[in-house]
């Protein structure tokens, strides 16, 4: 093998172990709560009909993500938010659907630890959720926030 090929190869396995690492450096506390939490939205989804679509972790400072839903999932008429682990502030909600329709409800909202949006309707009733786009931010002082999306 050639000097440079084996440079490039101790590269390329370097910068995987490194990934691999800072995805699994979750403190042992955060694991235990998220099996908690598992626990608890299996039990929210037996008890009141919402199943969990995704959840995104929230950095810190601004940010913008999407949960992917699809087909697979069902048809939602409705859907809420949850924060959890910490506050945060939601900036802007889009609801694009199976057919490309977008939807923007009114979202500009301040979520305490724990706390639940409003019901939200969909417009056109039970709908294929492709996908919903988030902008969203903790709140100053507070730890690292989780954003839960459920639909019914």
């Amino acid at each position: 093998m050639k000097p440079i090929h084996r440079l490039l190869t101790a590269v390329v396995l370097a910068t995987t172990t490194a990934a691999m690492l800072a995805s699994c450096a979750h403190p042992r506390r955060t694991a235990r709560a998220e099996r908690r939490n598992d626990i608890r939205d299996a039990q929210v989804e037996a008890m009141t009909g919402w199943d969990k679509l995704g959840e995104r972790w929230i950095e810190g400072g601004v940010d913008h993500d999407v949960i992917h839903v699809g087909r697979d999932d069902g048809r939602f008429s409705t859907i809420k938010l949850k924060a959890e682990h910490s506050a945060l502030e939601l900036f802007n909600v889009v609801v694009v659907f199976g057919d490309g329709d977008k939807f923007s409800p009114d979202t500009r909202l301040t979520f305490a630890q724990g706390s639940w949006s409003r019901d939200i309707d969909l417009p056109g009733g039970n709908r294929v959720i492709k996908r919903v786009e988030f902008s969203y931010g903790n709140l100053p002082g507070g730890g690292k926030a989780q954003l839960e999306l459920w639909g019914k």
